[in-house]
């Protein structure tokens, strides 16, 4: 391997890994790419070329399928970072419109900058009324992300601009706001749908967590009163889920991007892949956990059932596929977990003391301490969702209007790569060879 000290991080190194391949008698050089910080990665896109072989990776988790500004995470260290700045800063100091700018621009803003995207973002929560009559084609007890999925989708019929999508700076900066600012009034609207309550307009006067408790909870004949504990426990929640690098949704909404496709189109495939149990319904999965363990007289049996290899049942909410450390996201959710229950003085709910009881099990229990089994943020933000009186089955619509800033500044920064291009995944095919068609009657 050779190697070289002035590479430019992200450019063309001078390093190298070579190749052989001893059947052909064949050398390849492969370019060793570094990025800020992390792993680098080997640049095998010439490898095809060079050897007629592709690489073989179920779930992509070893390729690096694109450069990104974004978003850093060491699942080792327990480390999330947005542009640079540590989620714990962000969600401690900051706001969801301030993380939302980050995001999109790169950098922090100044007041008058946050002042005109706030006003912005406010002025874009209203939704054509010709989608009213779009809601009324889902049946009543229709999923809520099935309604996302298709009402989202349904936006590329309001704002098509281009066929092909957005196609300047101008444009794009537009599809990107109104995303923003109209995932929270769809959300809440899918969910007045399912129980029969009339939809609630959006109010510039509330704050972005504001109104989205306001346009869930008010009904037209009293007033509602939002507490600044709920508040501040959505606009943490949505901070803390709006992105987190390439998983599998955000590669959903890369994969459709790259074609060309209009922008809420590609939300929309987000959405549809965040819907599934083992991304974006975990937290749905907790409750679901709790209302089996039953009691937190069950508790010590059910660990015990979690500790046997050849036992199906699993503790939802603790560990994490990436972080092999204390989820970063989960540490800054604890405290709102627990101020939320104080404020609105839940005692009695019995799914709330087994939550409870379980987490303080597993941040003393040496088995979870040892495996590193702790609490992450989808068993936190069940517990505060429910103690709220979010239904469940709304959990994953929450983490799909948090994630939106997200997959909109992924895809903004896929679109404005000159060097991206359609996305075509290849394969190891398994199937039968080349084989000769025989007539009904000679077969068999």
């Amino acid at each position: 391997m050779g190697k070289s000290s002035d590479a430019k991080k992200g450019s063309m190194p001078g390093r190298s890994i070579t190749l052989v391949d001893e059947k052909n008698n064949k050398l390849s050089e492969l370019s060793i790419l570094d990025g800020t910080i992390g792993p680098s990665v080997i640049d095998i896109s010439k490898l095809y070329d060079d050897t007629g072989h592709f690489t073989y990776d179920p779930g992509f988790t070893a390729t690096g399928s694109c450069k990104s500004a974004i978003t850093y995470i060491d699942g080792e260290k327990g480390e999330l970072l947005h542009r640079g700045y540590a989620i714990e800063d962000l969600a401690n100091n900051s706001d969801f419109m301030e993380v939302a700018y980050l995001l999109l621009e790169g950098e922090l803003p100044t007041a008058d900058e946050k002042e005109t995207f706030v006003d912005t973002i406010s002025h874009h929560t209203m939704v054509n009324e010709q989608l009213i009559y779009f809601f009324r084609g889902f049946r009543r007890d229709a999923h809520p992300m099935a309604i996302m999925v298709g009402v989202v989708g349904a936006l590329s019929a309001f704002y098509h601009n281009e066929e092909e999508g957005p196609q300047n700076d101008h444009e794009r900066m537009v599809a990107e706001h109104r995303l923003i600012a109209k995932m929270p009034t769809i959300a809440a609207m899918a969910y007045k749908y399912s129980i029969g309550q009339p939809f609630v307009y959006p109010r510039n006067d509330l704050s972005y967590p504001e109104n989205f408790l306001h346009m869930m909870f008010a009904v037209p004949t009293e007033e509602f009163k939002i507490r600044p504990s709920s508040a501040r426990a959505i606009d943490r929640l949505f901070i803390l889920h709006a992105d987190h690098e390439q998983n599998a949704s955000t590669s959903t909404v890369r994969l459709a991007g790259s074609s060309g496709a209009n922008p809420f189109a590609c939300i929309a495939a987000g959405i549809a892949s965040l819907w599934g149990p083992a991304h974006g319904g975990a937290n749905e999965a907790v409750l679901r956990m709790l209302m089996e363990i039953g009691s937190a007289d069950n508790i010590p049996q059910y660990l015990k059932k979690a500790r046997d290899k050849t036992d199906p049942f699993r503790l939802m909410g603790f560990g994490h596929r990436v972080y092999k450390n204390y989820d970063p996201r989960a540490a800054v959710l604890r405290g709102s977990c627990h101020e939320v229950l104080e404020d609105l003085g839940i005692k009695d709910d019995p799914l709330l003391k087994i939550a409870v009881e379980l987490e303080r099990i597993a941040l003393e229990d040496d088995y979870f301490v040892e495996r590193k089994l702790f609490p992450n943020v989808d068993f936190y933000s069940g517990i505060i969702l429910k103690a709220m009186g979010f239904p469940s089955h709304l959990f994953t619509v929450l983490f799909a209007v948090a994630r939106t800033v997200g997959w909109v500044a992924q895809w903004k920064e896929m679109v404005e790569d000159p060097a991206q291009k359609i996305g075509r995944p290849r394969q190891l095919y398994i199937g039968p060879p080349k084989r000769e068609y025989l007539p009904i009657k000679k077969r068999g």
